[in-house]
């Protein structure tokens, strides 16, 4: 039987706690309260902060955090070369976020040459392959929404196909419970992972401290997690919280890029 730790509640109150700066005025914020013991294993953490290529709300915040990150940059946009070059020049991984179809939303939301599940073999081909020819350095491949896309046997032995002879790894962003990325990624031999937290899925700072409380608590009996995050509207929020949240966190957990998960990184459906 697991150790019993503390509680969801009790976790994502201290980390309210870190990042009181964002979530109480200044003169208020009570002090930062001792993060909850680990076991002696080493713990370590991904963050992937998604959306970048157009300059979004946090980039330059986000791109400043003092710990490595995997940064997802949207092919095709304004700013997708810009984005990745300066994330690869302070050493970040940077990863393509793929357009994939969603079961619902807005097609806006998708952005240029995403993958659909209308498409053909060598459309879905073409596009994911001048989609790793777009974003610079990349080392690896994302969902950018997604869940039909995902879904999809067809499309996915397409996209991780393409990934395993360009040499890139994929990370399920999980964004359907159907999704069947690993099943045919184990059958390709194409590395890949899973998205374990979103971090501000909800734009408030109270959500997001209570997403790294939940980070926490999986902390507590897994070595490692990876959490998403995004620019855009929760940018500044999220990159906030983190700047506040990561020197305690340091204390307990290593923050790593998604490529520094090395052997570990090929995660299957039931790991």
């Amino acid at each position: 039987m697991r150790k019993k730790g503390l509680s969801r509640r009790a976790l994502s109150f201290g980390l309210a706690f870190l990042i009181a700066g964002t979530v109480f005025p200044a003169s208020v914020a009570p002090a930062s309260p001792a993060l909850p013991g680990f076991p002696e294993t080493p713990r370590q953490v991904a963050i992937v902060i998604d959306d970048f290529g157009n300059r979004m709300k946090g980039t330059e915040q986000m791109l400043e955090l003092p710990v490595r990150l995997t940064v997802a940059v949207m092919p095709f946009l304004p700013t997708t070369r810009r984005d990745a070059e300066e994330a690869h020049s302070k050493g970040h991984d940077v990863i393509v976020h793929m357009p994939m179809e969603p079961v619902r939303g807005n097609p806006k939301w998708l952005g240029p040459n995403a993958i659909l599940t209308s498409l053909s073999d060598g459309e879905i081909r073409e596009r994911v392959e001048k989609a790793i020819a777009d974003v610079p350095h990349a080392v690896g491949m994302n969902n950018h929404m997604g869940s039909r896309a995902t879904a999809d046997e067809r499309v996915m032995r397409i996209v991780l196909q393409v990934c395993k002879e360009k040499g890139l790894f994929f990370l399920d962003s999980r964004t359907s419970h159907r999704s069947v990325v690993s099943k045919v990624a184990a059958e390709l031999g194409v590395p890949t992972i899973r998205n374990d937290v979103f971090l501000d899925d909800v734009y408030s700072a109270r959500h997001v401290a209570r997403q790294l409380g939940v980070v926490l608590e999986k902390l507590e009996k897994d070595e490692k997690c990876v959490v998403i995050g995004h620019v855009g509207p929760p940018g500044l929020i999220t990159s906030d919280a983190l700047k506040s949240a990561i020197p305690q966190l340091q204390k307990k957990v290593k923050f790593v890029t998604l490529s520094q998960l090395g052997p570990d990184l090929v995660r299957k459906a039931a790991g």
